[in-house]
């Protein structure tokens, strides 16, 4: 019998190993910071985010101190257009650092110089068209609206028309950028798409929330529509139809239509139209955002994206 000291003992055994407690594996700085892909998503937002506060910063300080732009409640018109681009700038420039930071092409997060307003944009500006005239002429079959007498007459109506065109193409290039650009990318880097997309879209209407006249289904509009640009963003690849797309259709609400843009009536509209009959209707103060017709538009929106631009094959192997 051989002891247990002996060689021969089995714990004693060349191939017996002595066993250790488990040791949790701690996050070491590298790992809290970095993944495999390089900087967290969460990291790179908290990034992008502090240098749009210190462009913010730099930007009032020089139209304040240098410019002296007068700060208004009712301002020109030039005035809103450049205010307007100064907010695209500082969403777009943080993020083309961005790029440079991550190493990769500016145009991942949505807005590609080789698309500048090419065939996507022009389908987009089509859908928005077609959307709001859709929108419009449910409303106005109903009885809940009337076009009413010319506003505008003679070379004012194009010079109006060209304003708002351009003005709501930027207003398109900053909201879409904000909303489904640079944060929608990084953070579905970290969670996934679709949940960045829901987090964004809700973010997107609680903001509109802050528009004179704007109400809780208007909002919820709002944030169903971003739910639906998301949509095309993920089967298009990009963001030039929905910049066109928004663009086309705020310029119908705003200037052909002549009525409230998500709370808000601007000047310059073509003309002295109405909204008359129930809320549900007509969207009340909200303006036809908040009407029941828009959420049918957008089902009927969400329906054509889906069949027009079906799932890109790089699309359907990541998820």
């Amino acid at each position: 019998m051989a002891n247990e000291d002996s060689p021969l003992s089995p714990n004693n055994s060349p191939d017996s190993k002595p066993s250790f407690p488990a040791r949790l594996v701690r996050p070491t700085f590298h790992t809290l910071f970095c993944n495999d892909r390089g900087l967290r998503s969460g990291w790179r937002i908290l990034i992008y985010i502090v240098l749009i506060l210190l462009l913010a910063f730099a930007m009032n300080l020089a139209l304040d101190k240098i410019f002296h732009i007068p700060k208004t409640s009712a301002p020109a018109p030039w005035l809103i257009f450049f205010q307007e681009c100064l907010l695209f700038i500082l969403v777009f420039l943080p993020a083309r650092f961005m790029a440079w930071l991550e190493q990769r092409p500016a145009g991942d997060y949505g807005l590609p110089l080789h698309s500048l307003f090419g065939t996507r944009f022009w389908q987009g500006c089509a859908l928005g068209v077609i959307e709001i005239v859709v929108l419009m002429g449910g409303i106005t079959a109903s009885g809940g609206y009337s076009f009413g007498s010319l506003n505008l007459h003679g070379p004012a109506i194009f010079k109006w028309a060209l304003y708002w065109a351009l003005f709501f193409v930027v207003v398109g290039l900053f909201e879409e950028f904000t909303f489904r650009g640079y944060l929608q990318f990084t953070l579905a880097d970290g969670i996934g798409f679709w949940p960045a997309a829901w987090i964004l879209s809700l973010g997107f209407g609680a903001v509109h929330l802050g528009n004179k006249g704007e109400g809780w289904v208007g909002a919820a509009g709002v944030a169903t529509i971003g739910l639906i640009l998301a949509l095309a963003l993920k089967r298009t690849g990009n963001l030039w139809l929905v910049v066109g797309w928004h663009a086309a259709f705020d310029f119908g609400e705003t200037f052909l239509f002549s009525v409230p843009n998500s709370g808000v009536v601007f000047p310059g509209h073509l003309s002295n139209a109405t909204l008359h009959g129930p809320a549900w209707l007509t969207g009340g103060t909200v303006g036809p955002e908040g009407s029941v017709f828009s959420f049918i538009t957008m089902a009927a929106a969400a329906l054509f994206i889906h069949k027009a631009f079906p799932p890109r094959k790089s699309a359907a192997s990541a998820m």
